[in-house]
């Protein structure tokens, strides 16, 4: 049977403000998974990224399992409640709804899994961000997977150099679109460059259609109609044998990108590649951050995990996006700092604008 790695997060509170989680929240995630350790869940990880609180579980019931997503729903409950308890910033703002379903789908915790025929080897990298949308993959999952000046196998491994298949997700209308890498290489740039609305959600090897990556494409503004935080979002790559090397994976975050989120989820800012220890963004409520950990998996266990970003030669990333950090904010509240206006629909800025809009004269 395969296993199946499941990655569910939501924001339960931040401490202080937006920028970290509550020790007593980690303590008790862990308490409440430990009580299905051996029995629906065969191994987890509890981690946190910024103020999400973030579970990582390996079982055998596949994705979109209503008994996986229902231990996740009944942890962020019960986190959440002790979140109100604590009187943490925002508690509880990525539920939104009071009762579980049968899935996480639509209910605002970010969710991505992945189901597969575990490997003799099978190395497995967990990133996590926070204070971004899922469409900040987009530029890193290229380059893994498509570009060969980041991946060396795509050009001489023969287990890869047939390419990979990509699945693109439009958040906004809710469809999705497969593009084979690398003879459609011009056209999924012609998507996947506006990250707000086109979004990877699966890579797949064309070779045989082995699944390599997944990320999670929950959109809370668009299911909520409204401003309730940052997506913050997660993604799971499959590393070696056939698939990216570990540093493969790793290299595109040593280019801090610039992404949408930040500041009340309305500006852009460079991602920054940070240990576990700094994914505990203040300045600014930033800048943006993402955290990579690595685990062997085996047997279904997770051997790990180990803090990849922790290695210092990705320091000069880190210096590299305190400067641009820098000159963003230079600009203040405007243009291409904040957002563009279709962007920004979703956050509070139209109550503002609201304020006066009668107050507009027509032109003679």
């Amino acid at each position: 049977m395969e296993l199946t790695l499941s990655v569910i997060k939501a924001d339960i509170g931040g401490y202080i403000g937006h920028s970290r989680s509550h020790p007593k929240i980690l303590e008790l995630a862990k308490k409440l998974l430990n009580k299905h350790k051996g029995k629906e869940l065969i191994d987890f990880c509890v981690t946190a990224c910024g103020d999400d609180l973030e579970l990582i579980m390996t079982h055998k019931l596949g994705n979109n399992s209503e008994k996986i997503h229902g231990i996740a729903w009944d942890v962020f409950k019960k986190c959440t409640s002790l979140a109100k308890e604590l009187k943490l910033y925002g508690a509880g703002q990525d539920l939104l709804k009071d009762a579980f379903s049968g899935n996480l789908k639509g209910m605002g915790p970010g969710v991505a899994e992945i189901s597969f025929e575990e490997r003799k080897s099978e190395p497995v990298i967990v990133f996590m961000a926070d204070k971004t949308e899922p469409g900040a993959w987009n530029l890193p999952l290229f380059r893994i997977f498509a570009d060969p000046f980041n991946t060396a196998g795509l050009v001489i491994d023969p287990k890869m150099h047939q390419g990979f298949r990509f699945e693109v997700h439009d958040v906004v209308e809710h469809k999705k679109i497969y593009f084979d890498m690398p003879e459609e290489m011009y056209d999924i740039l012609a998507l996947i460059a506006e990250p707000a609305i086109y979004v990877i959600k699966h890579v797949f090897r064309k070779k045989d259609n082995m699944p390599a990556a997944v990320t999670s494409t929950q959109r809370l503004s668009l299911m909520a109609g409204r401003y309730v935080g940052k997506d913050d979002p997660v993604c799971i790559v499959r590393c070696q044998s056939g698939l990216p090397a570990v540093g493969e994976v790793l290299e595109p975050f040593a280019f801090p990108h610039l992404v949408a989120g930040w500041m009340r989820g309305s500006h852009n800012g460079p991602l920054m590649p940070v240990s576990v220890e700094q994914a505990t963004p203040s300045r600014f409520d930033g800048p943006p951050r993402v955290m990579a950990l690595g685990f062997q998996l085996s047997n279904g266990k997770l051997l790990g995990p180990v803090d990849m970003f922790a290695d210092i030669s990705f320091e000069y990333a880190r210096k590299r996006a305190n400067e641009i950090a820098d000159y963003m904010r230079r600009h203040g509240p405007f243009m291409p700092h904040r957002l563009a206006a279709d962007e920004m629909e979703y956050t509070t800025l139209p109550d503002v604008l609201r304020k006066f809009a009668r107050r507009f004269e027509k032109l003679d």
